[in-house]
Parts: C-alpha cells; structure tokens; sequence
C-alpha cells in the first residue's frame, strides 16, 4: 500500500512538472523578443508556473493523505500577497520543501529560494527554476577558493543579481539558514551547540537584506517537526510520515539590523538570528517531549 502511494504521489509530481512546462516554454521564447513593461509583466506572469505547481502537490498530499499536518500560524492576517517577504526555516529533508510551499501557499507570494548549483541538471526542473529567479549557490572548499579567489564572491555575485530580479513584483524569498539538512551525524560533526539545529548562517541572509534594501516587509520564520521522526523524500511520498507540525512566525526586521552598514550589519544579524534559533531549538524540543 505505502508503494503504491508513492508511485502515485511521484507520477502526480512528474505530470504536474510536465504540464506546468508547456506554458513555461512558450514564456521562455518569448524572453527572447519581450522588452520593457512587457518584460515586467511577462515575468510576473511566469511566476503563475510555481504557483500552479505548489497548488497541484498541496492537492495531491491532501488527496493521498500522506500525512496530518498540524500549522499553528501567528499573525497569519498581517500576511499579504502583495509585500515581499524573506523565509527562513530549519531543514532536515527535502519533504520540508513541499510542506513549506504548500502551507504559506495562497497567504504569502510564490516560495523562490536558494539551490545547489548542481540542480540545474535536473531534467525539467533545474531550467525552470534558473529562468524563474531562484538564486543558485555553490559548494566550494577553502582550497578551491585559494586556488581560484574570484570563487569566494561568487554566490554573493548570483544571489544579489537575483535580488534585482525580485524586486519586480512581491516575491517570497527562502533560505535555509543551517546551509544543509540536519542529520545527527552532521550536527555531531559540526559540534552543534543546540540539541535540534545546526548552526545559522547568515551570509546569505545579510546579502538578501542588502539586495533588497527597502523591499522587504518581514522575515517569516518556519518551525518543522517530525514527531516520529524525520522521514527521507521517498518516506514521505509513501505516507510514512503520519505527522508533521509547523509553526510559522512573522518577525519585524530590527532596525538594528535593515539600517546598519554593511560593517556592522552581519555581527548584528548574526546576534539576532542565534536568539531566533535558540528560541527555535526550545521549540523543537518542547513539540518532541509532548509527542514522547
């Protein structure tokens, strides 16, 4: 029974990818010859493909009933479609992108986050994303940077041509912060201080703010619990995962942070997203104590 709700959460998948690219190719000519306003229309009408696809899986999770998601949203009523927004969550499977897109689905604008610069290859998928704005990022070593600087700027370079992108029309902007999914191995590695997370990053974060410097209207920070556990993609697809909790909260910028320059700006996010993970931490650990 789980196999066969796995084929057809994935077929359901791969049809709404495919369906959702016959419009989307006939968009990406006409890039080609569009200018001006019409290019600005143009590419908040493409923004129509992500929230076609997000509607179609929240449709299908539903319809299979591969898991019971409880959201506890505070201050959903202050949220708009029409403000940009900068999301950051904890990340533990590639499951939480389909759960995050379809619960701020409807309420916030359409998800575009940062992604491996791998991803790209992916058939369908990886075209899509770059034509539609998702910032993708690199994973280099520090000897590949001392052997070639140019690459130590690089993401940066992407994410802030990205920012100018987004400020076409009200978009949300993801990242997740912890820079890779939790796993007990990697947190034991990294020497984590907190028992539920890895540690923040927030050079991504602190070139998001910079890029979009008077655009953006909260910071939106997302809480996802496995109770039993964290489930691979696949495990999630099967039903496996028959819970989930969610818990999003809106957060205004501090002024500390959106106003300071850029040499100081970093230290201060810095400070200010590690009490938003401690708190995120307390959080976890109190929904898995209840859940025992």
């Amino acid at each position: 029974m789980h196999f066969l709700k796995g084929a057809a959460a994935s077929v359901s998948i791969v049809l709404t990818t495919l369906a959702v690219y016959v419009p989307l190719t006939w968009w990406i000519i006409s890039l080609l010859w569009t200018r001006g306003e019409a290019l600005q229309c143009l590419k908040q009408r493409m923004d129509k493909i992500i929230i076609w696809w997000t509607g179609s899986n929240r449709r299908m999770i539903e319809a299979l009933r591969l898991t019971e998601t409880k959201v506890t949203w505070h201050e959903r009523d202050t949220m708009s479609a029409e403000h940009w927004y900068l999301v950051i969550s904890n990340h533990q499977s590639w499951s939480d992108i389909l759960l995050l897109q379809s619960h701020l689905y409807g309420t916030i604008p359409p998800l575009k986050f940062f992604t491996k610069q791998q991803l790209i290859w992916i058939p369908f998928i990886g075209l899509a994303m770059y034509v539609l704005g998702f910032p993708y990022v690199k994973r280099v070593t520090k000897d590949q940077i001392k052997a070639n600087p140019k690459l130590k700027s690089a993401d940066k370079e992407n994410v802030s041509a990205a920012c100018e992108g987004f400020k076409n029309h009200p978009t949300s902007i993801l990242n997740f912060v912890e820079g890779t999914r939790r796993t007990a191995e990697k947190q034991a590695r990294q020497k984590s201080e907190f028992k539920h997370l890895l540690r923040p990053k927030v050079g991504g974060l602190d070139t998001v703010i910079e890029g979009m410097d008077g655009y953006l209207h909260r910071l939106i920070d997302v809480t996802i619990v496995y109770p039993q556990g964290t489930p691979t993609f696949w495990e999630f697809l099967q039903g496996k995962c028959s819970k989930v909790e969610i818990e999003i909260q809106p957060y205004e910028i501090p002024v500390m942070v959106r106003d300071a320059d850029a040499s100081t700006r970093r230290a201060e996010l810095a400070q200010w997203v590690r009490g938003l993970w401690e708190a995120k931490d307390a959080r976890i650990d109190a929904k898995l104590n209840e859940a025992a």
